[in-house]
């Protein structure tokens, strides 16, 4: 007759194990651990702050963007900055359940702009309109004043949309200080100056 081989439960063994790997991690300094505290709960009791405003970083370097572009010819608009959820999400049912084409993959809470980090652009002709050509050259030098406009904002620290392979977003220009959405969301905020 064979005996019985029934061990006993392994949840103590289960509970042990992220703790284990975690400390494993940090001994081998393969786990960041400022980047994991901002992925926790903030322990503090209060809600995190509003944001209703564009972020003041931004603010700055959307002003030496504008002022680098005319520089060289190119007159600017900044089409929007901050951007609420309930915008955010009007803007996400466009082309889904409204009318129009889809113009964005993000919910509300989900955009760089919920937040203030992020800016969008147009371009204006010498007679004033705003237009969105990627191929324009209105400062006459044989470069798209777009691609220019980018090449300044990418050497400020700003990262394009037109550069993601998924949905590119053209005109979106963002700083995420290395802050995921899910940070955000869950309250951690970039410090006002680095």
């Amino acid at each position: 007759m064979r005996a019985n081989n029934t061990s006993a439960p392994r949840a103590p063994l289960r509970k042990l194990v992220l703790p284990v790997l975690l400390a494993a991690l940090f001994l081998y300094g393969l786990a960041d651990w400022s980047r994991l505290e901002r992925m926790l709960p903030p322990l503090d009791t209060e809600p995190a702050r509003p944001v209703t405003q564009l972020h003041p970083l931004i603010a700055a370097k959307q002003k030496e963007l504008t002022a680098e572009a005319a520089r060289v010819g190119i007159r600017l608009l900044i089409t929007e900055g901050f951007r609420s959820e309930e915008k955010q999400e009007e803007l996400y049912r466009q082309g889904r359940s409204g009318d129009g084409r889809v113009v964005t993959n993000a919910r509300g809470g989900e955009s760089y702009h919920n937040y203030g980090l992020a800016i969008d652009f147009a371009l204006l002709t010498k007679d004033g309109k705003a237009i969105w050509d990627l191929e324009y050259d209105g400062n006459r030098n044989g470069k798209a004043d777009w691609m220019e406009v980018v090449a300044i904002a990418k050497r400020l620290g700003f990262t394009w949309g037109g550069d993601w392979t998924s949905f590119p977003d053209y005109p979106h220009l963002q700083m995420d200080f290395g802050y995921s959405i899910r940070e955000l969301k869950r309250g951690h905020r970039p410090p006002d100056s680095l």
